[in-house]
């Protein structure tokens, strides 16, 4: 059989890193690894690539206003709690997340899945609705996934959007900015805030434990979030029905190498008594990064739900959707 030949491009990680060397049953593809930002908007702009991560805020967006170019299928490659990486500036005197009521917060990109999951914990975890802050978006349209979907702000949102060549580490810098959802310390194409002013900006954690604050998010929605999954060219999947599992199929592959690795060097730990036996025992069975759609339903639904409630979507969005039909019963 004649192998396909795809592009392929995807964020560099434990569970993607493997993929280089693992490809899927017939397929030969070529394999970039590119910061997120700068993949999303060469997908949404310019689709350079055949196989992908994507946002699925924005690929939920996409949906409602009938752009179907992209078939999603349920690999999750980074999964947190975003609104623990919230951080303010030092001398704002913000100490809780009820103290944002009110703010100048930063964003990269309104519609971006983790300001979605963030402003989400906000609203119903601690009564702070996206209304109450006064919102700074550093993106131009040209660089931002809104640019491909026609983003405005919802009318009863504030949001300003930052001239010229102004970042959000300025602002922090000169004081005009209390907080910002989401604090990039990298470059690429997209987000090139992060110069001298992200260094010299002096900004802390709003949660003094993040890491607490997630596990008790985790403990009262049950939600763990997902912000980005694996697209395929639709018009490729259409044409090669077997292409959606194979690929699935080499994800699942990558991530079990990576969680064989990890279990096997516990393992060793244990073995050689620098690891109770019980802890390596709750290591191997675990899985940070679960894959599936049935699986993993809930956590769309409420993403789909989000991003219709905070007035990105007109109308509801069903998740079922978006994702391949040969997927839905994984």
């Amino acid at each position: 059989m004649t192998r396909l030949r795809l592009s392929a491009c995807l964020s560099r990680g434990p569970v993607t890193e493997p993929l280089a060397s693992i490809s899927p049953e017939g397929v030969e593809w070529n394999l970039s690894y590119v910061h997120p930002s700068e993949m999303f908007w060469r997908q949404l702009k310019f689709g350079d690539f055949d196989v992908s991560e994507m946002s699925l805020s924005t690929l939920f967006i996409q949906w409602r206003q009938g752009v179907r170019d992209w078939l999603a299928l349920p690999v999750f490659t980074m999964r947190r709690f975003f609104h623990t990486g919230i951080v303010v500036r030092e001398d704002s005197g913000i100490t809780a997340p009820a103290e944002l009521r009110g703010a100048r917060v930063g964003v990269p990109e309104y519609q971006q899945t983790s300001a979605v999951w963030s402003r989400a914990a906000l609203q119903h975890e601690f009564g702070v609705a996206p209304s109450e802050i006064e919102w700074f978006m550093e993106r131009p349209p040209v660089l931002s996934h809104g640019g491909a979907t026609g983003f405005t702000a919802p009318p009863e949102i504030s949001l300003t959007r930052l001239d010229g060549g102004d970042t959000l580490a300025a602002m922090f810098g000169r004081g005009e900015l209390d907080a910002s959802l989401v604090h990039l310390t990298g470059t690429n194409l997209v987000d090139r805030g992060t110069g001298p002013g992200a260094r010299d900006a002096r900004v802390r954690p709003l949660f003094a434990d993040p890491r607490a604050e997630g596990l008790r998010y985790l403990s009262s929605t049950g939600l763990l979030p997902v912000n980005h999954c694996v697209v395929v060219r639709r018009t490729l999947a259409e044409e090669h029905p077997w292409l959606v599992l194979n690929i699935y199929s080499a994800f699942l592959k990558a991530k079990e190498s990576v969680l064989r690795r990890t279990g096997e060097f516990v393992d060793l730990y244990g073995r050689t008594g620098l690891v109770a036996p019980e802890a390596a025992d709750a290591v191997a069975r675990l899985d940070p990064l679960p894959y599936g759609f049935a699986s993993q339903r809930t956590v769309l639904d409420a993403l789909a739900g989000f991003v219709h409630e905070q007035g990105l979507a007109d109308e509801p969005i069903d998740a079922a959707e978006v994702f391949a039909e040969q997927t839905l019963g994984l």
